[in-house]
């Protein structure tokens, strides 16, 4: 008998569009066409139907027209390259520097990109002195606050951080956060700040707004971090200039410049799967290229993160940070980010 005219024994595997869209990405991302065909039989569907798949795409003009697209994305990550060059450079550390002027911090780091640690400026912040848990809970034990909650369930926290907000006695948190040890399941961040603004409007009397650097815009006080040791922050970055003042306990950072993006695995928003505390180099090679800064910030000093620059953050004590996004310059760099944010 013919072989054409054998039935098979379960109907063969199609091409849908879940596959062609696999297809055009790799043909785009400049993968060899004859591996895909591999891939393509090594999953069921036939070599010729493979191969006229791949053929009808290269041939597509949509797929020609996404060449020259992905032209012009290889050249601006030439020009990137060309930054991640120059950034080796530089010394591979955060500076400290003791009470930057103005103009030093604006022409050595703001307008250059480059995270420092500032120290001496938080000397005449009355929080330096007055703040810790039986303060807190003296003066604040019945206000309701909103805190993170359920983490540890949730190895996506931060992107799903609406799912995770509860609501509670300032109190209560401050006798949960002194009585639980090392723990990332619960933290009251800037994603509270809504709630807590207003539930803890007395804490911004004892916060120095830093004239030098900083506008003293009524609605831009800070954002109130305060949490247990072991609080995790994943590798992310921000989408403006940040400065993190750092009142109580410290915290452990990893830093990776801006313009190290191609290697750092950046799948949704401004978040990577690379887990900041111990880099999986078999899962993410091209993260052995990029430059990796570490830092410990201590009380009564201040981290400059530049827009872009992602951070891993880790506590090490009991902490209380105050993050500030007022600059005297200018600092909307997100007005123009993408409003597609699956990369």
């Amino acid at each position: 008998m013919d072989q054409a005219q054998l039935a098979p024994s379960a109907p063969p595997a199609q091409v849908n569009d879940d596959w062609r869209r696999w297809i055009a990405e790799n043909l785009i991302l400049g993968n060899n066409p004859h591996g895909l065909v591999q891939v393509l039989t090594s999953n069921g569907i036939s070599q010729q139907a493979a191969m006229v798949e791949i053929d009808m795409a290269l041939r597509s003009p949509y797929i020609q027209g996404a060449n020259r697209l992905r032209s012009r994305l290889i050249k601006r990550d030439w020009v990137l390259d060309i930054h991640r060059k120059l950034n080796r450079l530089r010394p591979a550390v955060v500076e400290r520097r003791e009470r930057l002027t103005t103009e030093e911090f604006l022409n050595e780091y703001y307008s250059t990109n480059t995270p420092v640690i500032i120290t001496g400026m938080m000397d005449d912040w009355p929080a330096m002195k007055k703040w810790n848990l039986d303060y807190f809970r003296e003066r604040f034990a019945d206000r309701e606050v909103e805190v993170q909650f359920g983490r540890d369930a949730d190895q996506d926290y931060e992107l799903n951080n609406e799912a995770h907000k509860r609501r509670m006695k300032f109190g209560e948190y401050v006798d949960l956060v002194k009585s639980s040890g090392r723990t990332n399941d619960f933290y009251m961040t800037a994603n509270n700040d809504s709630m807590n603004r207003q539930a803890l409007t007395e804490l911004w009397a004892d916060v120095v707004q830093v004239p030098q650097y900083l506008n003293n815009e009524p609605n831009n006080r800070g954002f109130f971090w305060f949490g247990p040791a072991g609080t995790l922050t994943p590798f992310h970055h921000d989408l403006t200039n940040n400065f993190m003042a750092q009142v109580m306990g410290r915290k452990r950072l990893r830093l990776i410049p801006a313009c190290e993006i191609a290697n750092v695995y950046n799948n949704r928003h401004c978040f990577t799967p690379v887990d900041g505390r111990k880099i999986d180099l078999q899962r993410f090679p091209d993260m052995a290229k990029a430059q990796v800064l570490e830092c410990v910030l201590s009380p009564g000093e201040i981290l400059f993160l530049p827009v872009g620059c992602w951070h891993f953050v880790e506590g090490l004590d009991i902490t209380v940070t105050i993050a500030f996004t007022n600059f005297r310059w200018d600092n909307d760099f997100y007005s123009n980010y993408p409003e597609f944010r699956d990369f």
